[in-house]
């Protein structure tokens, strides 16, 4: 079995399961586990680096112009001789486009199976994994697989249950210029960890609020985790985000940077990890406190420069 992932969450799946020796051909984000980063990038971004309102601008551009996010290398893929090509149907912002993906696949002179994963919820990112082991000869890891997430996530339920932790009013930032906050998964993740979404909705897209829209929902935590940023980036988008006079009211409240590429962007095993996470910023007498690669705490007056490691 041969197979090219062109999708940073299904390149963790294939290796969770067992079957990273599978994989022939990884995007240019996927960097987890270690040992998938050493395969070949068969993709390349065309954005170009800058502020998120930067970033989000060229989106919206390449969105009008019809101009793809992401450029497939078809010469190496080809080279690759995949036997299975795993994408995904969600969202063209974070990954190659499931069109452009069969368009190619069906150009080889032995076109290679096209799986696209399309979660938008917890349950179907569960369900990823089982149609990525079957499609792999590796049913019986993935549900090994699933069954641990699950038990992981019992174990957080009913500490939570006995305890009668009160559910803390949570809003999730997912960029902050413009402030989108999270859809699709995230407000069930918060929920599984013991706090209750205030702001998003279970498997929506998510949307582009404002401050004060936020504000009238009244958070009590406010996690800030841009996509595709890790935990030290996140908290200088944090002190950003903060320092700026409608964003006032949300000084006294609780806010955490969160490493949205270990923890939230990616809709593939690391979401327990998520909800593990969220539970130490939410419970820290019940779970402890949360590993600083993967959460930091953001106080009034903190600045870039003192979120450095």
């Amino acid at each position: 079995m041969r197979v090219v992932s062109l999708l940073p969450a299904a390149s963790e799946i294939v290796a969770a399961i067992g079957a990273a020796d599978a994989l022939v051909g990884v995007t240019h984000e996927c960097d987890y586990p270690l040992e998938v980063r050493s395969r070949p990038h068969v993709t390349r971004s065309a954005l170009d680096s800058g502020t998120p309102w930067e970033i989000d601008a060229q989106v919206r551009a390449m969105a009008t112009t019809g101009v793809p996010l992401f450029m497939l290398d078809e010469p190496r893929i080809a080279s690759l001789q995949p036997d299975v090509i795993l994408t995904q149907a969600l969202c063209d912002v974070c990954a190659v486009s499931e069109t452009d993906v069969r368009a190619m696949a069906a150009r080889f002179a032995s076109p290679p199976r096209v799986i696209a994963l399309a979660s938008a919820t917890f349950d179907d990112v569960l369900r990823d994994i089982h149609t990525v082991g079957e499609a792999l000869g590796a049913g019986n890891a993935a549900a090994d697989l699933v069954a641990s997430i699950r038990q992981r996530l019992d174990t957080i339920h009913r500490a939570l249950k006995a305890a009668r932790e009160p559910r803390p009013r949570v809003a999730v930032i997912e960029w902050t210029d413009p402030v989108y906050v999270a859809g699709h998964w995230t407000p069930e993740l918060v929920r599984r960890a013991g706090g209750e979404d205030v702001v998003a909705q279970a498997g929506m897209h998510s949307v582009v609020v404002t401050a004060d829209e936020i504000a009238a929902h009244d958070p009590e935590v406010i996690l800030v985790s841009p996509c595709g940023f890790d935990v030290h980036a996140a908290f200088e988008q944090a002190c950003a985000l903060l320092a700026r006079g409608e964003w006032a009211w949300a000084r006294g409240r609780t806010v955490w940077a969160l490493n949205a590429n270990a923890l939230l962007s990616r809709p593939g095993p690391r979401l327990a990890d998520a909800v593990e996470t969220m539970a130490r910023v939410f419970a820290p007498s019940l779970f402890g406190a949360p590993d600083p690669t993967l959460a930091r705490r953001v106080f009034v007056g903190d600045t870039p420069d003192n979120g450095a490691p």
